[in-house]
């Protein structure tokens, strides 16, 4: 795992209708963030996005900003390349599944660059938190293409 990286599994509870139905699907429910988690160190900005089969997203990365990412829904491959001289992980690439029936919350530290590969056929809902509001005359993001010969992903094999 790379250093800094948390990965929080998270709980589904049965959620528990406040009408009974027998006929009805009862849904669910997830504690996602926790005050008392220690993953999220101050709060920038939440945001949302939606990414359909097949779909790249690769790489960009945050001199300042760390994310904490949540995907609700469909299912996505994480891969996190750790640019961070200083650590003792550098140059290490750590790939996560994540998605519906794996829900996980992931904290992806500043230097940390990251990307996703959509394999469900249901699209992906990532929701994501942010130390840092984004700041369109200074952005914070810095980008690298999604076939690095030095990331190395072989996108093909992430199904």
């Amino acid at each position: 795992m790379i250093e800094g990286v948390k990965i929080k599994n998270l709980i589904v509870h049965q959620d528990i209708p406040d009408i009974k139905d027998e006929n009805s699907e009862k849904g669910f429910l997830i504690e996602i963030l926790r005050n008392d988690d220690d993953l999220l160190t101050k709060f920038g900005q939440s945001t949302f996005t939606i990414a359909y089969q097949n779909t790249i997203k690769a790489f960009h990365w945050h001199k300042k900003q760390d994310d904490l990412w949540f995907i609700s829904s469909g299912k996505a491959f994480v891969v996190l390349y750790d640019l961070r001289e200083k650590s003792f992980t550098y140059g290490k690439k750590q790939i996560i599944s994540a998605g519906k029936n794996d829900f996980k919350l992931i904290l992806i530290p500043h230097g940390v660059c990251h990307g996703y590969k959509v394999v469900s056929k249901e699209p992906v809902a990532l929701f994501y938190h942010t130390t840092e509001s984004y700041d369109i005359n200074d952005p914070d993001e810095f980008r690298i293409p999604f076939d690095d010969k030095k990331i190395n992903v072989d996108w093909d094999s992430l199904k």
